[in-house]
């Protein structure tokens, strides 16, 4: 057996393996074949095919997949070459099945031919016992660590793919915990971010957005509130109104979660960051903290607004109770072409609206 935690230079097969391997003998001449046979058995291959129809080949080739193919040239009907023309796009490419031509004509344009095709290595007829087995047993040696390293290639990369989904799993859970750590503190349910990636999702896809593009967003709006936990409590969990001052330092959440996602190479947390810092920019020019107007706002802040203000209103918070699903609707359609993206708006308000009040944790795993 290979032994997988060696390097390919010491990745040798036994010889039982290689006695095991599949040889395929093309010859027109049956007493060619007959030989063949005979001096491959008495050095133990124990899996010979034989053809003195070349018209057979593609067909036993494809059935029998051999790992060595022995082939005379110069055959009626179709000949060593033609055949191997034929038979390299059966076999992945010239170079992944080999090809030992036995021939009597040892001439150069006769081997240049038949290298261009595919050829191997060639052995002059009247062949020598000898010679014939020590070129089968090194090109069956090399067939067969070629085959052991694609199994190792694909084993290496089957390992890749795991390893990072489970990068990617990882990842996912401190985006979510990081999303908790912003809503710990004013959310009763600890939902309201998975919410908001989901309603965000849900206006996404009624914008018609890319399924990629819909899936970023809602990964990244679940980070929108993450500068809130800059935020004091006296401040944060006050239950009255807040002051002018005490509002401007509510404000400064959306700088601060932007600047804690700032500088990643993530695409994800690029979004995040834009997010973070324009879900409270207004249509109209009015909104924080730099007052962007339509357009100018990206449509992943664009859609955050209208997902979070629905969110909030619908559930208690310190400062407030939970407004009706109706009027928290007809306060959102109020505001359209002013405080919202009027696209944003017709969107979210073909949605199921009682449905966004339910549990979304998971719902982005």
């Amino acid at each position: 057996m290979v032994r997988w935690d060696l390097p390919p230079s010491q990745m040798k097969p036994d010889e039982t393996e290689l006695r095991r391997l599949k040889i395929l003998a093309v010859d027109d001449e049956e007493s060619n074949l007959l030989l063949l046979t005979r001096i491959l058995e008495s050095e133990g291959y124990t899996d010979i095919h034989v053809c003195s129809d070349a018209t057979l080949v593609p067909e036993m080739f494809v059935t029998i997949a051999p790992d060595l193919v022995l082939l005379d040239l110069h055959m009626p009907k179709i000949d060593g070459f033609e055949l191997m023309e034929r038979l390299a796009p059966l076999s992945g490419g010239a170079s992944d099945v080999p090809f030992l031509v036995l021939t009597a004509d040892a001439t150069d344009e006769t081997k240049r031919r038949a290298l261009a095709l595919g050829a191997r290595d060639f052995l002059t007829k009247p062949l020598d016992r000898v010679e014939l087995l020590l070129r089968v047993r090194n090109m069956l040696q090399v067939k067969h660590l070629q085959d052991q390293l694609r199994e190792q290639n694909r084993f290496l990369e089957d390992r890749v793919i795991d390893r990072t989904r489970d990068l990617d799993r990882a990842r996912m859970e401190i985006l979510d915990r990081l999303a908790l750590a912003a809503e710990y503190r004013d959310d009763q349910t600890q939902e309201h971010a998975w919410r908001i990636g989901r309603t965000c999702s849900l206006v996404g896809h009624g914008l018609g957005l890319p399924e990629p593009e819909v899936d970023l967003i809602a990964r990244a709006a679940t980070l929108h509130d993450l500068g809130k936990i800059g935020i004091s409590d006296s401040i944060l969990l006050k239950p009255g109104r807040l002051t002018d001052d005490e509002f401007d330092v509510i404000k400064t959440h959306t700088t601060i979660g932007a600047g804690i996602l700032a500088g990643s190479t993530s695409p994800l947390m690029r979004l995040a960051e834009r997010i973070a810092l324009t879900h409270h920019e207004r249509w109209d020019g009015t909104g924080y903290p730099l007052g962007l107007e339509g357009d100018a706002i990206p449509l992943a802040g664009r859609i955050t607004a209208v997902s979070d203000t629905f969110d909030a209103l619908t559930h208690a918070r310190p400062y407030k109770g939970a407004w009706s699903v109706d009027a928290a609707l007809h306060e959102i359609v109020g505001q359209s072409g002013r405080q919202f993206d009027p696209a944003v708006v017709a969107a979210f308000c073909a949605l199921d609206h009682p449905m966004l009040l339910s549990s979304a944790r998971g719902e982005l795993s």
